[in-house]
């Protein structure tokens, strides 16, 4: 019997304490992968508020796997999955956008709007409509990296037609105001403009919208998950300890909303040289896997510094359409897949919640 089969079998000795099946048929086990080494991973998705038996069937997993002829290896990540809540009457969608996904870092600098612009225009390779809202009042740099800089215009008076780059609907405040223009707005402002260009814009029918916002955990934040339903969150970090930190407190504020975390990404996990293509560690490569890990959030992608990806992105056009064949490219690609299967799994699961 293939390794895999054996794998299924033996899990399926496991039961849900929740639902009392077995952890295979209860759709526990998801990602099963075995490679011709014998390394074996997959995910154990529990509810938030049995995390402690998540832990414990984690290793009685890795226990009963270890015992099959053939596994050299066993990673399990598990992952949160919270139980579904009322529908609350006072957050409400976004007509036609099916997928609300925001991309979010404890602090600047880590890259986070490169890689919001870059995942989003791997999905849309993948055939989705996207959309991408630039939600970073002081600092918009949408404008840049799409290479675009025009204003909106409006057909009704009422609502904006959003700019469209490189197939993406696109809108943010660096659109409206000079880039040398510094916003010198108090809180309410920000709030303010911040949902005027999310519910004033006229997005039309999507897929799933990106909404990249500012650093950290501030009014922006707070206004969009008190007021809109978010179908799940990326955050963004780079490998140093002060970066997992902040990040480490930007999954807390989404946990505390209710907003499910979909995962990590390690951005600048390490450098590529672009003349030899060798490969170094310039920060302490795998912290955000390590904090990962601890967290039973899964990482989803470890993106290199690459000069290409800054040059890209300077000339305002995404490495995933400058060069489509790279290998930088491909991680995108494999990012925007993995979110997508998330959000479409998590779609099923609201449909059909367990009772």
């Amino acid at each position: 019997m293939p390794i895999d089969s054996q794998i299924i079998t033996i899990l399926k000795t496991l039961k849900d304490p929740l639902s009392q099946q077995d952890i295979v048929n209860a759709g526990m086990v998801q990602g099963l992968h075995v490679t011709s080494a014998g390394k074996v991973s997959f995910v154990l998705e529990i509810r938030t508020e049995y995390m402690q038996n998540g832990m414990k069937l984690k290793e009685k997993a890795e226990s009963l796997v270890k015992t099959i002829p053939g596994v050299t290896d066993i990673q399990i990540a598990l992952t949160a999955e919270r139980k579904p809540k009322a529908h609350n009457p006072s957050k409400a969608g976004l007509p036609d956008v099916h997928h609300i996904l925001v991309v979010a870092s404890g602090k600047g600098g880590v890259g986070k709007s490169t890689t919001a612009i870059n995942l989003a225009c791997a999905l849309k390779t993948m055939g989705l409509k996207v959309g991408i809202l630039d939600a970073d009042i002081y600092g918009p740099s949408l404008p840049r990296l799409v290479g675009i800089n025009q204003k909106p215009t409006s057909d009704d008076g009422k609502t904006m037609t959003p700019i469209m780059a490189h197939g993406l609907k696109c809108m943010s405040m660096g659109f409206m105001v000079a880039e040398k223009t510094p916003a010198i707005w108090r809180g309410p402002m920000i709030q303010s403009a911040f949902q005027q260009m999310l519910r004033q814009t006229n997005w039309g029918e999507l897929d799933v919208l990106v909404i990249d916002l500012p650093p950290g955990t501030g009014d922006v934040h707070l206004s969009l998950v008190q007021t809109v339903l978010i179908s799940g969150a990326l955050i963004v970090s780079t490998p140093q300890d002060l970066a997992l930190i902040d990040a480490r407190k930007g999954l807390e504020m989404f946990l505390k909303v209710e907003v499910p975390v979909l995962g990590f990404v390690e951005n600048m996990s390490y450098f590529l040289c672009p003349h030899c293509e060798e490969r170094s560690e310039i920060f302490e490569h795998g912290g955000v896997h390590k904090e990962a890990q601890e967290l039973g959030v899964p990482l989803l992608a470890e993106i290199p510094l690459h000069m290409a990806i800054r040059e890209t992105s300077e000339k305002g056009t995404p490495i995933v359409f400058a060069n489509p064949d790279s290998p930088e490219t491909r991680i995108y690609q494999k990012l925007a897949e993995k979110l997508w299967t998330s959000l479409l799994s998590r779609q099923s699961k609201s449909l059909h919640p367990v009772k």
